[in-house]
């Protein structure tokens, strides 16, 4: 585990934090590598209910690939097709985890880090929050696996606008362009992304998972088998269920097991 990487647990909920303040949170090789190796192992944890990915400090949330590394191990085609794996392989690692995922950004989010941050389920940026992809300015192109987050979080119109003009959005115009779900004024934003947070936890667990999985199905055009479908009414078989309801009826709050 990179020391750049940290990793930490409290209860139901994992905090991954991007720990490289001195370069805004740039990512190099081995980040990348830590990242996907610990969002893998997370999602591996049957009593994990929440994982928030947040940056060391206030100044950012990720600021992109560190370009340090560029002139020695990203010179070439084959180089980039190397070091991209990494990547890809840390973004899908987010996008694909089973619980739901938090984005806690603060200050700069871009490149990379925007990346990152579009496989989450949550976007909870502080209202100083900064948001782009100048990477044309590098003379350098998203491949494929690092723009489809993207294009499915915003759209092909407003990737595109990110990726030909470069230009770097503030948070209110962020979150109207659908990037974000939600903006908090900087005194706020620790007591609302701890509450959004509590609010997730208290949710039935099985119930999160489900969602997930049938949210991420139905991007796919395939039409649902009978089993797909009859799935959506496992949740009637499961000890969390019984207990939603009779808590309701006591009204009480439920105790869920994830069972």
């Amino acid at each position: 585990m990179s020391a750049n990487i940290i990793v930490e647990r409290a209860g139901h909920v994992a905090t991954v934090t991007i720990n490289n303040p001195g370069k805004r949170n740039a990512m190099d090789r081995s980040m990348w590598i830590a990242l996907g190796d610990a969002v893998l192992e997370l999602s591996q944890q049957a009593d994990l209910r929440c994982l928030v990915l947040r940056g060391a400090g206030t100044e950012a949330f990720a600021s992109g690939a560190d370009i340090d590394e560029f002139a020695s191990i990203r010179a070439s085609k084959e180089q980039g097709i190397a070091f991209g794996k990494h990547g890809h392989r840390a973004m899908h690692a987010v996008r694909d985890c089973p619980v739901p995922t938090v984005a806690a950004i603060r200050g700069v989010c871009v490149g990379g880090g925007l990346e990152l941050a579009a496989g989450c389920d949550f976007r909870i940026s502080s209202d100083d929050g900064r948001f782009g992809v100048p990477i044309a300015r590098l003379g350098a192109v998203l491949a494929y696996p690092e723009l489809e987050g993207l294009v499915r979080l915003a759209g092909p119109q407003v990737a595109l606008e990110l990726l030909l003009e470069g230009r770097i959005l503030g948070a209110a115009e962020a979150y109207a362009k659908g990037l974000v779900n939600r903006v908090i004024p900087v005194a706020e934003y620790e007591d609302e992304l701890a509450k959004t947070i509590a609010r997730i936890v208290a949710g039935a667990p099985l119930s999160a998972r489900w969602h997930k999985k049938f949210v991420a199905r139905l991007r796919d055009a395939r039409p649902l088998t009978e089993a797909e479908e009859h799935e959506g009414y496992a949740c009637y078989d499961t000890e969390d269920f019984v207990e939603g309801y009779r808590s309701f009826l006591a009204k009480q709050a439920p105790q869920f097991k994830g069972k």
